[in-house]
This record gives structure tokens, sequence and C-alpha cells, in this order.
């Protein structure tokens, strides 16, 4: 199958491009690198070194003895998009080439402008560009547990039966996003439903939670293969995050008293998710949720576990509670449904000790490139402004 992976230069796309490879999908990515400029304005790099995106993909027809093809370009380019997609003709795109850090939109009004802008007329051009050339094209599309919010009744996957004054419907479950990100990402669920109902595409679209990690099988062949790990405030996860922390002796920091709770996932599955939503296609007319995700953790639990085995390493850590710069429930009632991925044939990669050995392992790998600086948090949800850690003008895209 001809699969575009949109962003497939990004810290979910590139293993994900890697995977779908792997499994016999001729890959094309789709990517303005804009996420490797933005290091830049923020004055921090993966703590992994990565490889220029040729030679990644070099490295990768090296061992593997597949190639994956590559356009440069911004979605928000309607004569780009188009001109690849009918170009291309893809059976399915995996649409990741978004800004996907809440944090981000949050520095100010020209970074909440900059996501709501880039994500939503990004989307809104590959909808176009799907019904104009390739209708039958499936759409894959990223999205977060955090649209919804943090809802006091169970979170189903993306619809609810509701009841009222007697009768009866099926509705899009109700957001409550807590940021211009994932304000951004409601905008993209409604166009595509829409779309969907209108011109009768077909999509599915994976709300996934927290992903950790940062191995994958196919990165594991090539040290030019590695991804990207990010543990600074805006776009280090917060696993991720801990297991530097504790790399450096520094206090695994918790927002508030850390019981909010989120849905998470291995790097690992959010590949095999991708692959079984694209060999699974939504039928014509169809905007499929699934909710992506495979344990529930609040944060304190994962400073805990992350505490425990650094000591067993011999790494002497501690957690240490701080004010929440974010908008939040604490002590919240959180059950999300996540059945429809398990039914399709997922294997979760679960927790455990060997995970968190690798990531802290990793941390102390390349402990040398970590800058301190930057893992305590500077954006503050109720100022609209960031310290002045954080450049002021969002970032363009790189230029090859």
């Amino acid at each position: 199958m001809k699969v575009l992976v949109l962003g497939g230069d990004g810290y979910c796309g590139w293993p994900t491009s890697l995977h779908l490879s792997d499994v016999g999908h001729e890959v094309v990515i789709v990517d303005n690198c804009v996420r490797r400029t933005i290091d830049h304005e923020l004055s921090a790099a993966s703590l992994t070194p990565i490889s220029d995106i040729k030679d990644r993909i070099g490295a990768w027809r090296e061992v593997s003895g597949q190639t994956i093809g590559f356009e440069f370009g911004d979605l928000l380019d309607w004569e780009f998009v188009s001109e690849v997609v009918q170009r291309h003709q893809p059976e399915a795109i995996v649409h990741f080439a978004e800004q996907r850090a809440a944090p981000y939109s949050m520095i100010d009004r020209r970074h909440a402008v900059y996501t709501q802008h880039n994500n939503v007329i990004g989307n809104l051009n590959v909808l176009f560009a799907i019904n104009e050339y390739v209708p039958e094209c499936h759409l894959v599309k990223l999205g977060t547990m955090g649209e919804y919010g943090q809802p006091n009744i169970d979170i189903e996957e993306g619809y609810i039966e509701i009841e009222h004054n007697g009768r009866t419907d099926l509705l899009p479950f109700p957001k409550q996003p807590g940021s211009w990100y994932h304000l951004s990402k409601v905008h993209d669920s409604h166009n595509i439903h829409f779309a969907c109902r209108i011109w009768g595409l077909r999509a599915t679209d994976l709300n996934q939670g927290v992903v950790y990690g940062t191995v994958t099988q196919q990165a594991e062949r090539d040290s030019r293969l590695i991804n990207r790990f990010d543990y600074e405030e805006v776009f280090g996860t917060v696993l991720n995050r801990f297991c530097v922390q504790a790399a450096i002796g520094h206090p695994l920091t918790v927002y508030g008293n850390g019981s909010q709770t989120r849905g998470y996932l291995d790097i690992r599955d959010t590949v095999c998710c991708i692959e079984l939503a694209v060999e699974n296609p939504a039928e014509r007319g169809e905007m499929r949720v699934f909710n992506q995700f495979t344990e529930e953790f609040s944060v304190r639990q994962l400073a805990e576990l992350v505490v425990d085995a650094a000591n067993k390493l011999g790494i002497e850590a501690r957690m240490e509670s701080i004010e929440n710069p974010r908008v939040e429930k604490y002590d919240h009632y959180y059950n999300a449904k996540h059945t429809g991925l398990l039914d399709l044939g997922l294997e979760p990669h679960l927790l455990g000790d060997s995970l968190l050995d690798s990531l802290l392992n990793i941390a102390l790998e390349y402990r040398e490139r970590i800058d301190p600086e930057v893992v305590m948090p500077t954006v503050d949800w109720r100022k609209g402004k960031a310290r002045q850690r954080v450049h002021k003008t969002p970032a363009e895209p790189s230029t090859l």
C-alpha cells in the first residue's frame, strides 16, 4: 500500500515511517522539518543526536533494502499539497504534521495563532486534496486524548449515545480541551467529521495518549536511525522528562499534588496502532475514532515508578512538588474506553522495569547533552506568556 506520512521526520512520524516500510508498505515522508528549527527557537535539542532527514533515509535503505521517499514542503501551501497528493496517489495518508505541544501553544498570542493556523489550515488542505484527487484514500489522523479534557463521566471512543426529552442520538463526545493546541485538534476532528459526512471520505481519528520511550525495533538497527528524545518542558513528555531529571540528580518535578491522570502508551505501540489503522480502513463516509493508549497513570504514580527504578540502578532520585503552570483538575475521575485497537489486534507493551531501565540508561548515556536550564517550566497557562528563555517568534520551516 502506498502511504504518505505527513510529519514523518518527527517524534512519532519517524518511527512510524520506518515501521510501515518494514512491514512492506511504500512510504513517502512529507515534512517541512520545522520541528528541527523549533529546537533553535527553544534553545533546546533532542537528548539523542538525530541525523539529517536525508541521512536517516539513506541509512534505512542501507540496513533494510527499502526506500522511503521524501517530499519537502509545507501543508499550508495548497499548491504543494495538491501536487504531491495528485502525483503520488496514496491509498492512505497518516497525518502527524501539526504543532504537537500544548505548552508551545500557550507561550503567547503569536504561538497560539501559529498553532491554530498551522494545524487547522494544513488539515483542511489535506482534506480538500483527498476529496479532489484520491477520494478512496483513507486518512489516519493523529488526535489527542487531551481533546476530551477531564469530564466526570466515562470517556467513550469518539461518540456517546445521548437521550434527551425522550429521543436518543449517537453524537460526537463533548470536548473540553485544555490548551490552544488541544483546541486546534478539536477543530480538526470537527472538520474531518464534516468532510466524511458531506463528501463520503473515510477517516480514522486516533486520540493518542501521552507517548513515552524512543526505541523501536527498526531504530535499533543503526545509530543513524535513532529517534528524538525530547526532555525540555515544552515538548518533552512527562515520563521521558522524569528519566532525564533523575539522570542529572534533579528532583522529579511533579505539578501540584500529581493526581492528574492520563492515558499513556509506549512509542512501540504508537507505530503498531498506525499499522492496524492503515491496514483496516474505515468505510466510505465514516469517521472512526479510537482512543490510542494502553494504561492510565497519575503523574505522581509515574514519578514514583521512576524513583524506584532509578534507585535500583544506584541513582539517587526524589520527587518535588512545584506550582502547576497548567490549569487542570486534581483528584478527578478518569475512565477512558480504549478497546477498538485491542479488538483489531494490538498487543500492548506495558510499562515495566525493563522499559524504565532502558529510558534511564539512554538518559545516562547522553547525560553530557542535557541542559539543566530547560527542565523547569517557563510557560504559565494563566498569564499567556513565557519567561525569557523562549523566543517571541514561532519558528519558520527549515531549509534543506
